[in-house]
């Protein structure tokens, strides 16, 4: 076959690719999906073709929109894009995580045609580390999660929200009063993400005037202003393939954002005092206990800005909202403390305990781990008594009420799962049946319970099952 004739077989060169493969025109509409894109997204060809593709709702797109060709993405001003992950969203409004490649396309006269895109699908992956995730926080929750402790409703919405988001590279606003452990939320979403094992970088915004932040984020030459003597790489440059943690985002000064912003859209940063660019690719993890929205009417923040930095908020519960998670957090700080001081101290009497419960931490964990901190200091024994605790906990408002009633409610909503759940002996004789029936394969035996693999095997070790002796 002459190699010119190549263009006679194209369609079933691209149904011999595993991975899905797309062609847009220079509008951004869809003209060609093949097989595997079909499958990936739950369209057919016929209803993909002359929709824009920003029916796919991929989140590595950066769509423009105001014309053609460079004006409508990205894409076609950078002209190739390599091995991108990120997510789109399928027919049946569900996401799906792939990795994306692109290409432009030109005719002979050197102008832009459309583009050609492959999309791997990587949700088998995700899928899996989530479930290994379920795993360690159902069966080592006491040990935390990425560092965060708590068995309440609202941390295990929390650790849901973490794990879902984590999945792609949306930037995220972290929200939450001072002392509600944003920062290792930040930490979290990178070491639960795709980022895992690279670079994660904090920067506190609020500790650094405005000249310091900027070679801070973005690094400076030598003699780019009094005291620069060497060539410094910045914060962004740091967290290449990582992520980066901008924390306090609200306290970042007006200029500074002009330039972040800028940074957020092109991905490239210039050094202080320098004219070239350099490539970055990093996720972005803001926080912030501070009103944004507020400073953006008040036109103290850059409302496109907190547009590109709010894609997805995560809100961090004050303590007030999780009493029930009060006593394994002072057991955590016990331990803590008992390693670092070597003090033989077992936990809190009853009495301080009660202490402990009344009062209201309106400087929530933080506050608690200082009140820890104190006790260990004034206690010389194994228990730590009402007199070891800080006088503002001794005379603090008596809320048991409300801690009462969040307890009951949490207790009636356990009931009424348990109530509309089949019972403990009943559900243990059929993970039995199905075992004995699939001669101990756990997978087949799954599949007679329709549930998946993590959750019969959570079942076995749930009811101590022996799966050799079935």
């Amino acid at each position: 076959m002459d190699i010119m004739d190549i263009g006679k077989y194209w369609r079933p060169i691209i149904e011999a690719v595993h991975d899905g493969v797309m062609i847009v025109n220079s509008k951004g509409e869809i003209i060609v999906a093949n097989s595997t894109a079909q499958l990936m997204t739950g369209y057919t060809e016929k209803e993909l073709q002359g929709k824009s593709c920003r029916t796919l709702n991929c989140t590595g797109c950066i769509i423009i929109g105001k014309g053609e060709g460079k004006l409508w993405c990205g894409l076609f001003s950078r002209g190739i894009i390599r091995d991108k992950k990120c997510q789109i969203v399928n027919k049946q409004n569900r996401a799906v995580q792939i990795v994306k490649s692109a290409s432009v396309l030109y005719d002979d006269n050197g102008d832009i045609v459309g583009a050609v895109e492959t999309l791997k699908d990587i949700s088998d992956n995700v899928r899996y580390q989530n479930e290994l995730i379920s795993l360690k926080k159902t069966y080592m929750l006491d040990d935390g999660f990425h560092g965060i402790v708590g068995k309440s409703p609202v941390m295990q919405s929390l650790f849901e929200v973490i794990e879902n988001v984590a999945a792609s590279d949306t930037p995220v606003m972290i929200l939450g009063k001072s002392g509600t452990g944003k920062e290792l939320v930040a930490r979290a979403v990178h070491e639960t993400g795709l980022r895992n094992g690279k670079p994660f970088i904090k920067v506190n915004c609020a500790a650094l005037n405005e000249n310091l932040l900027e070679s801070e984020l973005f690094g400076h030459v030598k003699g780019s202003y009094t005291g620069a003597d060497r060539n410094r790489i910045g914060r962004f440059e740091a967290a290449h393939g990582g992520s980066i943690f901008l924390d306090e985002i609200g306290d970042i000064p007006m200029p500074t954002q002009v330039k972040l912003l800028r940074v957020l859209e092109e991905k490239k940063i210039e050094k202080v005092g320098d004219n070239v660019s350099i490539d970055v690719d990093v996720r972005i993890i803001t926080a912030t206990n501070r009103d944004i929205e507020s400073l953006v009417r008040a036109k103290k923040f850059r409302e496109d800005l907190f547009f590109r930095i709010n894609v997805f908020p995560i809100n961090c519960p004050p303590l007030a909202a999780r009493y029930e998670d009060i006593p394994i957090i002072i057991q955590h700080f016990i331990e803590v403390n008992v390693k670092k001081t070597g003090k033989n101290i077992l936990g809190f009497s009853p009495e301080a305990m009660q202490h402990m419960m009344r009062y209201q931490w309106p400087g929530n964990v933080r506050e608690l781990r200082n009140a820890v901190e104190y006790a260990f200091v004034l206690c010389h024994g194994s228990i730590i008594t009402p007199e070891h605790l800080p006088d503002k906990l001794l005379h603090s408002e008596d809320i048991r009420e409300l801690y009462k009633n969040i307890c009951e409610q949490t207790h009636q909503k356990e009931w009424a799962k348990r109530q509309k759940s089949e019972s403990i002996e009943d559900e243990k004789k059929r993970v039995l049946q199905s075992l004995i029936k699939s001669n101990g394969n756990q997978s087949k035996a799954a599949d007679l319970l329709g549930i998946s693999r993590v959750t019969i095997w959570k079942k076995i070790k749930k009811y101590g099952i022996d799966v050799k002796r079935k």
